[in-house]
């Protein structure tokens, strides 16, 4: 039997795709991709048999039946997200199913959309003595947090915040962030990062509501929060240091004199 792939198709930029991703999609008998957020022309030089089927209006139930109908086929499948599947991919129920029916599936890796927002912004974010750690998480809104994760808990971290699914929630981030980390914290909101029609954001807690509105962006949008965003106060990565040994460089004598 043939596994099902479960494929993150990027940000958007169809040059985003991984080889991977692209060999197995032109190798499929039948790809099933979320269209409302995966760009059709992905699929532009697929073979012209090749069935290809947008998911947008379709059930959980109507999925899994289109993807056991062809694997009773024999038919190669692919399924195709945007970004990546591990993050806010809605695969994990798919996969579930798969694995009660007996089909064989395999995750291909993409790149997130929060990954083409920081290149986007030209940041890194994580800084050495700043901050090592990026919670990747969303505003609790139509679909629950569990009560540990919320916001405010993950506030008090300190942390660079990624936040998924919460572009119409920004008021309530900022309400939310500002007593943990001030009017004043650096916040990049990325509309539909690494695509044509792109919008980079750059305020703070205390103006980005007002440039949310006034470029009128209410979906497909990452938010980032932290000091790393806007940071030129920092010490350089000790893994270049001359004095720092690691297994493919000895430390300079010159630097341990100096």
């Amino acid at each position: 039997m043939k596994p099902v792939y479960i494929i993150g198709a990027g940000p958007g930029d169809p040059e985003l795709l991984t080889m991977k991703a692209h060999r197995l999609i032109h190798e499929s008998d039948v790809i099933i991709f979320t269209g409302s957020l995966v760009p059709k022309s992905i699929f532009d030089t697929v073979p012209k048999e090749t069935i290809i089927i947008d998911s947008a209006s379709l059930t959980l139930d109507e999925i899994i039946e289109l993807i056991q109908n062809a694997v009773k086929a024999d038919q190669s499948v692919s399924r195709v997200h945007t970004g990546d599947p591990s993050l806010f991919g809605s695969t994990a129920e798919q996969m579930r199913r798969l694995k009660e029916l007996g089909i064989p599936y395999e995750i291909i890796p993409g790149v997130s959309s929060f990954n083409a927002s920081a290149a986007a912004a030209a940041l890194e974010l994580t800084l050495p003595e700043i901050s090592q750690t990026v919670v990747i998480t969303r505003m609790a809104g139509r679909t629950p947090v569990p009560e540990k994760e919320s916001l405010e808990h993950v506030a008090k971290l300190g942390a660079t915040i990624v936040l998924f699914l919460s572009i119409t929630l920004v008021r309530k981030v900022v309400r939310t962030l500002k007593p943990y980390y001030g009017g004043s914290c650096p916040v990049v909101i990325v509309h539909k990062a690494s695509c044509p029609d792109q919008v980079v954001l750059k305020g703070t807690l205390d103006t980005i509501v007002k440039l949310v509105t006034e470029h009128g962006i209410t979906s497909q949008s990452i938010i980032l929060v932290g000091k790393v965003l806007d940071c030129h106060d920092f010490p350089d990565s000790r893994l270049y240091a001359a004095d720092f040994s690691h297994k493919f460089r000895k430390a300079s004598h010159k630097a341990h004199s100096s």
